[in-house]
């Protein structure tokens, strides 16, 4: 149940939406093991022109960049797991966007169970929910 918040320096379209949306989807359910049908990504573009880096614009640098954003669940990812991820996801968006600027971040962003959820239910109130059931059905 991720929530994905992207940012990336190129114009927006269709096509580029949905090959990083696709992307991003497949490797958090992937590494960080993270159900697709409950993830969301939110995309934002900025030009070129109006990103700044060091000073200089990334399009008088002739360099991409982007910012990602995820949100899970606080403990529910290793140190490695989320490594990895980074790793893979700056792999993906050179892929994606071409020659990337270094200053191109990423952040897995832990939150607590019981102040993150979703359709007005807590990730904590899911879990109980979840163990009940088990209980029950055993």
């Amino acid at each position: 149940m991720p929530i994905l918040n992207v940012k990336v320096s190129a114009a927006a379209s269709p096509e580029l939406s949905a090959a990083i949306a696709d992307g991003l989807v497949g490797l958090t359910a992937g590494i960080l093991k993270k159900n697709p049908a409950i993830t969301a990504v939110a995309l934002e573009y900025t030009a070129p022109e109006h990103w700044i880096v060091g000073g200089r614009s990334l399009a008088d640098q002739g360099k991409a960049s982007f910012w990602l954003d995820i949100k899970v669940v606080e403990g529910t990812n290793t140190k490695d797991q989320k490594e990895q991820y980074l790793s893979e996801v700056y792999g993906f968006m050179r892929g994606v966007l071409g020659d990337l600027h270094e200053e191109s971040y990423a952040l897995v962003h832990e939150v607590r169970a019981d102040a993150y959820g979703f359709g007005g239910l807590t990730q904590e109130h899911r879990y109980i929910a979840g163990k009940l059931r088990d209980r029950a059905a055993a």
